[in-house]
């Protein structure tokens, strides 16, 4: 497992995060996503040869925020 800080951008409230949040987790190879909302953070834990850090900053432009390494 690896696990990678990234920038969030666009979130304004706790149900964002929580959209973040989910969008990350239901990706296969991804075990956790800690995303907070006052530094616009998100810790992802996951699997490396299941999913790629283009795959998940895709997923999450998908679903309407910004996110960079």
């Amino acid at each position: 497992m690896k696990s990678i800080t990234l920038h969030v951008t666009g979130m304004t409230c706790g149900g964002c995060v929580k959209s973040v949040t989910r969008a990350w987790e239901e990706l296969n190879g991804v075990e956790k996503a800690v995303v907070t909302l006052d530094d616009g953070k998100a810790e992802i834990t996951f699997d490396e040869s299941a999913v790629s850090v283009t795959q998940l900053i895709e997923t999450i432009e998908d679903a309407g925020f910004d996110a960079t390494e």
